[in-house]
């Protein structure tokens, strides 16, 4: 039987705001961040869905986020974080590189800046993810709060590339609704709050 994992970007912060590069650093919610995160857990609320396990990245944005959503128990992961950009962390987006030509990513741009390469972010996401729908009983739901791009990383592993584009907003606050079962993830929906 399908397990369901609920795949959330943290709420805005101030650095999202600002336009600065945010991975392994970390910046507060904005109010904007706040309510919307409230938003998403109310209609998890009116739309029935409960959460039988919770997850999150150990960085603040993303518990900041799950706490808003719901009160129930959760576990803080290092697997979740967010892609560590090296020394372009807190610099000003506008300096990130263009996608490496046949990763559809930023690739291993960031490795020679003391950062992570696209693979080393799929490969920790895709463990920790894997490692905690196995744990899942069927028919159970899994919450796991995260960051946009170690999302788009996992997706990556998942998805066409076409069908990313096509059907996945990674806003903050937006949910990646997948499926789970013998061994894989398969998209279903997004849950979009914007």
């Amino acid at each position: 039987m399908t397990k369901t994992l609920y795949l959330m970007r943290h709420g805005e912060t101030l650095f999202n705001q600002l336009h600065l590069i945010q991975g392994a650093c970390d910046s507060p919610l904005t109010q904007k961040g706040i309510d919307s995160a409230k938003t998403v857990g109310k209609h998890f609320q009116e739309a029935g869905i409960k959460f039988d396990h919770a997850y999150s990245s150990t960085q603040e944005r993303a518990s900041d986020t799950l706490e808003l959503i719901t009160d129930q128990p959760y576990q803080r992961l290092k697997g979740l974080k967010e892609w560590n950009f090296g020394v372009f962390e807190a610099k000003p987006e506008y300096l990130n590189p263009h996608n490496q030509p046949g990763r559809n990513s930023y690739g291993d741009f960031f490795v020679q800046f003391h950062g992570e390469s696209d693979y080393d972010v799929q490969d920790r996401m895709n463990e920790t993810l894997t490692k905690v729908m196995e744990q899942a009983k069927d028919g159970e739901n899994v919450l796991a709060v995260s960051h946009g791009g170690a999302i788009y990383a996992f997706l990556l592993k998942w998805m066409d590339i076409q069908a990313i584009k096509e059907k996945v907003s990674l806003h903050n606050c937006a949910v990646v609704k997948m499926s789970y079962d013998d061994g894989k993830f398969s998209f279903e929906d997004v849950i979009q709050n914007n």
